[in-house]
């Protein structure tokens, strides 16, 4: 389907944390030549200091026809009115072209539940009452959810739910859960490196964060990795969270979610050393995932 009510994303998109540490004039560069190769949508963390709205706001004004899909804005960073105003204003100054992702991030303080806050933070939104004007087009909200509950929220509450660090497996969990109807966005990290020791090794490195919070650690649990394969960083689920190899290899299997239920699968390409640029591998990942003539 890979639309978000009636917003088209494309099959494939590119995720990035690329620019949380460039100047403003290197990350227009940058995603004016993802547009030139024919990306359609794009996805952004919020995770160094970079507001998310104000940030999806600059890469719109940047770009003509890009859509820009925050993956996510913490729901710690602003409060629901605020976000609800920021996501109003981007929906009216550029039509069809943003798309609010909301997720819990890192959580504030001991005991803080993630349902819990989630739905607070969606019943804040929804009862607000603003004199902000209604823009023509719709103002769309994807949350992130990785458990049935907080993916059955996600159906209920929201057009659906996108997932960052996934199986396979949890691509068609996820898809049974949402139903035919909902919007399933699944990120996925890519490296291309061949030969498997430096590969894994590359690859257990930029795990290593999400191997050692409990969120995540709980998530890869519900999934069925060990407690050996989760603390260890085991090739199993080294080789299950991120697709290495060539290209070839890795497109077969970005693919294999797409025909496991995800709509969308947003590409994070990882492994480039500081002072280069990961846009050759974008270069390559785009002419063999988008249509002929770009992500159309």
């Amino acid at each position: 389907m890979s639309t978000i009510d009636g917003l088209d994303l494309g099959t494939f998109g590119v995720y990035t944390f690329d620019f949380e540490v460039q100047s403003a004039a290197r990350i227009r560069e940058s995603v004016q030549e993802l547009e030139a190769q024919g990306w359609r949508a794009l996805w952004i963390p919020e995770l160094l200091g970079r507001d998310a709205l104000t940030h999806a706001g600059f890469l719109l004004s940047a770009t003509e026809q890009m859509r820009v899909i925050n993956g996510i804005a913490q729901i710690w960073s602003r409060g629901a009115r605020w976000a609800y105003g920021a996501a109003l204003l981007l929906a009216d100054a550029y039509p069809d072209r943003h798309v609010l992702g909301l997720g819990f991030g890192g959580g504030q303080g001991a005991g803080t539940k993630p349902l819990a806050a989630m739905t607070a933070y969606l019943d804040e939104m929804d009862a607000l009452e603003t004199p902000n004007p209604m823009p023509t087009a719709p103002m769309r909200r994807i949350m992130a959810a990785y458990g049935p509950k907080m993916l059955e929220l996600a159906r209920e509450r929201t057009a659906g739910a996108q997932t960052y660090h996934v199986n396979v497996a949890h691509t068609a969990q996820a898809r049974e859960i949402l139903g035919p109807d909902a919007f399933l966005g699944v990120e996925h990290a890519v490296l291309f490196e061949s030969d498997p020791g430096k590969a894994r090794a590359i690859a257990r490195e930029h795990l290593h964060i999400y191997l050692n919070t409990p969120y995540n650690i709980a998530k890869f649990r519900r999934l069925g990795y060990s407690e050996a394969e989760i603390a260890g960083g085991g090739d199993r689920i080294v080789d299950d969270l991120v697709f290495w190899g060539d290209l070839d290899t890795i497109v077969e299997k970005l693919r294999a979610h797409v025909d496991a239920g995800a709509d969308h699968v947003a590409v994070q390409v990882i492994g480039i050393q500081p002072g280069q640029t990961a846009m050759p591998y974008w270069r390559m990942l785009g002419e063999a995932l988008l249509p002929r003539g770009g992500n159309a």
